[in-house]
C-alpha cells in the first residue's frame, strides 16, 4: 500500500475554513485510492480539528529545527510528501530532499499568500487591489517554493495565469485543482424566501480579508442597508472571533456578533442574503460555494468573486462600491422574484463550473503518472536544481545552528 506523508500547517479544521475543509478533500482523495496517510504538524492540537485517526489516518506530532524529523522520516518511509503551504516546504524541505530523495514531493499552495498580501498593502495605501505591486520577498520565497517542489496545486485559475504569465512557472510543475462539489447532483434547500430573514457573513476571522470585510460592513454597508430595512439583521458568525470583533456587537443597531457557529449550514440557509464584501484576498472563498450549496444569494465584491465566475452569472451581485452594494442587497433582499432568480443560479453555477469528485481522481492519476519517471520530470525543471542547492546550504545551516542553540539552552536550564 502506497504510503503518503503530510506535512500540515495546521490539525484541520473544516468546520472552521475553507482551507480545512480542501485539505479534508485531498485526504478524502488519498484514501479512496487506498493510500495509506501519516499527517504530521508541529502546530498545537485544537478542540475543533478532525478526529484523523477514526479515519484510518496515522497522525504525528513533529518539531521545527530537529533532528527528531530525520529519524521520523527514516521510520515513515513515505514514496509521496504532501506540504500544506509554502511554510512547510521552506521548513521541511530539506530534511525531506536529504532522507527522501526519491519522494514526490507536492505543494498545496491553498492560495498564493504572496498576493493576498500584495493586495491588503494596495488596499492599506488606498491603491486599487489590481495596482498591487507583486515582486516582493515573500513572492520570491513562495515561488521558490514552487521551483523546489514536483508539483503545485493550484485552486484558482487566475492564479494560474498569474503565475504562468507573470512569473513564467513551466506549466509542468503546477496542476489546477479547484474546490471540489463532491455530491453528483445539488439538492436544492427546502427553506423558502419568505420563511428566511436577516443577512449572514461567515468566516475564519484569522484571515485578515475576514475582519476587514467585517469593518467595511460596520462602517460603509450596513448602516445604509439598515436605513431602508429597519428590522433587518447582520448576523456575523466565524472561528477564532476576537474580543476587536466582539465589540462591534450592537443589537441596537442590529449588528449581531455571534463567534463560531455550531452549523455553519444552518446560519447560511436561515439567511436571506449573504454580505461579504472582500476588499483583498486570494484563492477561491468557501463561504461563497456553502451559500451556493445552500440556497442562498450572496453580494460580493470583485475580489470575492475572483476564480468562481465561470461561465453562469454571479448568484446575486458583484460591486466594488459601498454604497452599490448595499443598494443591491436592498432590492434582492426585497424583492422574491430576484432573489429566486439569484438562487437557482447558485445551483446552476455549483453544478456547471464547479468539478465533481472525478477532478480528484484526475488528480490522482497524474500524481501517480510524476511517480513512474520522477527523475525525468525533474530534468526538465534545472531552476529547481538551483533553488534546492541553495537552500540545503542556507536553511540546513540555519535549522541546524537553531537546533543546537536549543540543546545548549535545555543544558544551561538542566543546571
Amino acid at each position: 500500500m502506497p504510503r503518503i506523508l503530510v506535512i500540515g500547517y495546521v490539525w484541520p479544521e473544516p468546520q472552521s475554513s475553507a482551507a480545512g475543509k480542501r485539505m479534508m478533500q485531498l485526504l478524502e482523495f488519498f484514501l479512496q485510492r487506498g493510500y495509506e496517510i501519516v499527517f504530521s504538524s508541529t502546530a498545537a492540537p485544537s478542540p475543533f480539528q478532525v478526529d484523523l485517526t477514526a479515519l484510518g489516518i496515522t497522525t504525528e506530532q513533529i518539531t521545527l529545527n530537529s533532528s527528531s524529523f530525520d529519524s521520523f522520516l527514516e521510520d515513515c518511509q513515505p514514496s509521496i510528501v504532501l506540504y500544506d503551504r509554502f511554510m512547510m516546504e521552506e521548513q521541511f524541505g530539506w530534511r525531506v530532499r536529504k532522507q527522501l530523495p526519491d519522494a514526490l514531493q507536492i505543494l498545496d499552495t491553498e492560495d498564493l499568500h504572496f498576493l493576498r498580501k500584495a493586495r491588503a498593502a494596495a488596499v492599506a495605501a488606498g491603491v486599487a487591489p489590481d495596482q498591487a505591486q507583486l515582486q516582493t520577498d515573500l513572492a520570491k520565497r513562495e515561488i521558490a517554493s514552487m521551483y523546489r517542489s514536483d508539483l503545485s496545486l493550484i485552486i484558482s485559475p487566475l492564479e494560474m495565469q498569474l503565475l504562468q504569465e507573470e512569473f513564467q512557472i513551466p506549466r509542468q510543475l503546477l496542476y489546477y485543482l479547484p474546490i471540489i462539489r463532491q455530491d453528483p447532483t445539488v439538492e436544492q434547500s427546502k427553506i423558502s424566501f419568505e420563511q428566511r430573514q436577516d443577512f449572514v457573513f461567515i468566516g475564519n476571522f484569522r484571515h485578515d480579508p475576514n475582519w476587514d470585510a467585517v469593518l467595511e460592513l460596520k462602517t460603509k454597508i450596513w448602516p445604509l442597508i439598515r436605513k431602508s430595512l429597519p428590522q433587518a439583521r447582520l448576523n456575523i458568525y466565524g472561528a477564532y472571533t476576537s474580543q476587536k470583533v466582539h465589540q462591534l456587537h450592537n443589537p441596537k443597531d442590529g449588528f449581531l456578533v455571534h463567534g463560531r457557529a455550531e452549523s455553519a449550514r444552518v446560519v447560511i440557509e436561515s439567511a436571506r442574503l449573504m454580505l461579504a464584501p472582500l476588499r483583498f484576498g486570494a484563492g477561491i472563498k468557501g463561504k461563497f460555494l456553502d451559500a451556493m450549496a445552500n440556497g442562498t444569494p450572496s453580494l460580493t465584491t470583485s475580489i470575492g468573486s475572483e476564480g468562481m465566475t465561470g461561465t453562469v452569472d454571479w448568484p446575486g451581485q458583484i460591486e466594488d462600491d459601498a454604497a452599490a452594494i448595499a443598494r443591491a442587497a436592498i432590492d434582492l433582499y426585497s424583492n422574491p422574484k430576484k432573489w429566486k432568480e439569484a438562487q437557482k443560479r447558485g445551483y446552476e453555477k455549483l453544478l456547471k463550473d464547479f468539478p465533481g469528485s472525478q477532478a480528484g481522481d484526475l488528480f490522482v492519476d497524474h500524481m501517480e503518472f510524476l511517480l513512474k519517471d520522477l527523475k525525468g520530470h525533474r530534468q526538465s525543471n534545472f531552476v529547481g536544481q538551483l533553488l534546492q542547492h541553495h537552500q540545503h546550504q542556507s536553511t540546513r545551516f540555519l535549522s541546524l545552528y537553531i537546533e543546537e542553540k536549543n540543546k545548549s539552552r535545555l543544558l544551561r536550564g538542566a543546571t
